[in-house]
């Protein structure tokens, strides 16, 4: 049996619905189901966008956190049209109302800080793609939660003159995150959620 790809361009698939539930990203054109990650995958985002959440509220930040709900466009050049879905996601408010009554995925502008929990099936592009494509757009943080690893582990990468420098971090070390200077979480916290 062969399939062929279905290749849209950015704006067809920021309208397009095949009328279920799945989520896709865009990846050189291709849609690219997101498929459910095992419940740890979902324990640690919705424990990250917890404390991201109770973090914006306690600062009085005009920031939203949004698990999964946030796309965002990565012009590629000489690639056909990609958009990314992290599992967790902040933007400011504003960003947020410019998303809410199209397709929410943010074309002009891009988040304050990104994390990916990385799967199986995921851990090269987690790794390697996201990483090179999150970093030319210049979104200042991304969190890489690996906790499949033989060392489980979280990796904050911050931009730094145009680059990502990242720190790893076991245990009950305490991250450093330059958008949450305060943030009070371990990474053992979060490679220990359970829901």
């Amino acid at each position: 049996m062969t399939t062929t790809k279905q290749l849209l361009t950015f704006e067809e698939y920021l309208t397009y619905s095949d009328d279920t539930d799945t989520c896709y990203e865009l990846q050189d054109r291709e849609l690219i189901p997101m498929t459910l990650g095992r419940g740890k995958h979902g324990a640690i985002s919705e424990l990250i966008n917890d404390a991201f959440r109770a973090e914006i509220k306690r600062l009085k930040l005009d920031w939203v956190s949004k698990k999964g709900d946030i796309g965002v466009k990565i012009p590629q050049v000489g690639r056909g049209a990609t958009s990314r879905v992290p599992d967790v996601a902040v933007v400011t408010q504003v960003q947020w109302r410019s998303i809410l009554d199209i397709s929410a995925v943010l074309t002009d502008s891009v988040p304050l800080l990104v994390v990916e929990v990385v799967s199986e099936g995921t851990v090269l592009i987690d790794h390697r793609r996201k990483r090179a494509e999150y970093n030319g757009i210049g979104i200042p943080e991304y969190w890489l939660v690996d906790f499949i690893a033989n060392s489980p582990k979280v990796t904050v990468l911050k931009l730094v003159d145009g680059l990502y420098e990242g720190k790893s971090y076991r245990g009950d070390e305490l991250l450093e995150s330059d958008i949450f200077p305060e943030l009070n979480l371990t990474a053992s916290e979060i490679l220990g959620a359970e829901g």
